[in-house]
């Protein structure tokens, strides 16, 4: 064979070996794109689902529900809801809380609010349930109490949690003070401003020192508070 003909057969390995390359490259792109997707649409799956079906607040006695998702965990976690005033914690309710996480994806749901993003980058897609009356003289506060950590879903493949609950009401009334409530959660940042959006000034610290930073909000002035805990009794379970 002539140099020519060798030049030409080397040319088309080495063009051969490119082209596999670029493939190659290309897949993982492909697929780095796919599983972003993918992970994108069980993260709004399962927030839009936290949101529209997990509703305490508006049902009493049993009910059920599932959360589908194609890979991650669904677990109940250990949070707290407090209420302090000027000297001393008044009162706290260990709410719990239920969090779904794959990867970098994750939203919360804690006291009735429920949070899409990780930790830094998290927004709100529904709101605690913590209002003051127009004319500053009453603190509503609504607690959705979930079971405390040690229920847990997951795997991967494609995963349907069956979320069993049975629902029921506890209101307490509180004499005028200087309240401030305080909400446990991993995201404090779009629970903050939920809650400076109506009204209060917040400050973030780690009350009980368990790693978990809690959202402080003051209301400016007394009240009387109105403390309605949603008793969720809730049964995690493959569904």
């Amino acid at each position: 064979m002539s140099e020519r003909g060798q030049s030409h057969v080397v040319g088309i390995v080495l063009l051969l070996g490119i082209t596999t390359i670029a493939l190659g490259g290309l897949a993982s792109v492909v697929g780095s794109v796919v599983d972003g997707q993918t992970a994108a649409a069980d993260e709004s799956r399962v927030a839009n689902t936290l949101d529209s079906e997990l509703r305490p607040l508006e049902a009493t006695g049993p009910d059920e529900l599932r959360v589908q998702f194609s890979e991650g965990r669904l677990a109940t976690v250990d949070r707290e809801l407090r209420i302090l005033n000027a000297s001393a914690t008044v009162r706290t309710v260990d709410v719990g809380g239920l969090v779904y996480t794959s990867g970098t994806s994750r939203v919360g749901y804690v006291g009735g609010a429920v949070v899409r993003g990780p930790p830094g980058n998290a927004w709100l897609v529904r709101a605690p349930p913590v209002t003051v009356t127009r004319d500053n003289t009453t603190l509503v506060v609504g607690a959705v109490r979930l079971p405390a950590s040690g229920q847990s879903v997951g795997g991967s493949g494609g995963v349907t949690a069956r979320l069993r609950t049975n629902v029921s009401h506890r209101h307490d009334s509180l004499a005028s003070d200087d309240y401030r409530i305080a909400i446990e959660t991993a995201t404090p940042e779009p629970v903050a401003r939920a809650l400076r959006d109506r009204g209060a000034t917040t400050t973030v610290a780690d009350i009980d020192g368990d790693g978990v930073d809690s959202v402080v909000a003051d209301v400016t002035g007394q009240q009387e508070l109105e403390l309605v805990v949603h008793e969720t009794n809730l049964e995690v379970g493959y569904g």
